[in-house]
């Protein structure tokens, strides 16, 4: 990983984003503004938008109206370059452990010794020292997910965009990652996360994002909104209710 970012990452946001599919609006957003000094979790129902959101945030998907921005200047592929994504199913190569690594490594241009000693360090930060020469296929949930979390951090991102990296996986599988967003965010990657766990945006979050129907409809200090919500759609999601 890297050893220090000597900047967090400036503010990442979005002005009057939308996106229709067949005349129904999946997302509009008027304004989002992320420069938060620790992970941003986004939270709401399925249908609500989130992944939705994650994506066009990491230009994945580009919308039919509005833009975004990073530190005020549009999304490029210089931004882009400096982000990483991981799926709520992760992607692997049909190699071993090591090998998928290696792969993102050579893109540093780091010699043999030096993708070597780097993968050791990866392998390490992901507990998964003894599954080097192992297929990343055979791997358990929650190890394939951890390598794939470690292949997206080798590039060195400054913002690191998960959607629901633990929603199939086990409170112990769970918690590993947690402590690998925990450091990651520690070390001065930003960190957009999407997740269905109230407890874990409890355990991560700096700010909350809550969505419903394709709008933001609160963001804020993570303790206050998941406290005290102020708006109706988030205290039903809270509370555990149908939220309509």
């Amino acid at each position: 990983m890297r050893d220090l970012i000597s900047e967090m990452a400036g503010c990442l946001s979005v002005d009057e984003l939308q996106i229709t599919r067949k005349g129904q609006a999946l997302l509009n957003v008027p304004h989002l503004s992320l420069d938060g000094p620790g992970p941003t979790l986004i939270l709401g129902p399925n249908g609500a938008g989130k992944s939705l959101l994650l994506r066009c945030l990491h230009g994945l998907i580009v919308p039919e109206r509005g833009q975004v921005r990073q530190d005020g200047a549009l999304l490029n592929a210089d931004h882009k370059a400096r982000q990483g994504m991981v799926f709520q199913q992760p992607v692997l190569l049909r190699r071993s452990v090591a090998a998928n690594l290696d792969f993102v490594l050579k893109r540093q241009g780091l010699t043999r010794t030096g993708r070597k000693s780097r993968i050791e360090e990866l392998l390490a930060e992901g507990g998964l020292e003894g599954k080097a020469r192992q297929s990343a296929r055979s791997l358990s949930g929650g190890e394939a997910q951890r390598l794939a979390i470690l292949r997206a951090l080798a590039l060195n991102p400054e913002t690191l965009f998960l959607d629901e990296p633990t929603s199939a996986l086990d409170p112990s599988a769970t918690q590993m990652i947690e402590r690998m967003v925990q450091r990651a965010s520690a070390r001065g990657v930003r960190i957009v996360m999407v997740t269905h766990d109230i407890g874990q945006a409890r355990r991560l979050a700096t700010d909350v994002v809550m969505m419903q129907g394709g709008h933001v409809v609160e963001h804020g200090v993570a303790q206050q909104v998941l406290d005290t919500p102020k708006s109706l759609a988030s205290r039903r999601y809270l509370a555990g209710g149908l939220v309509t």
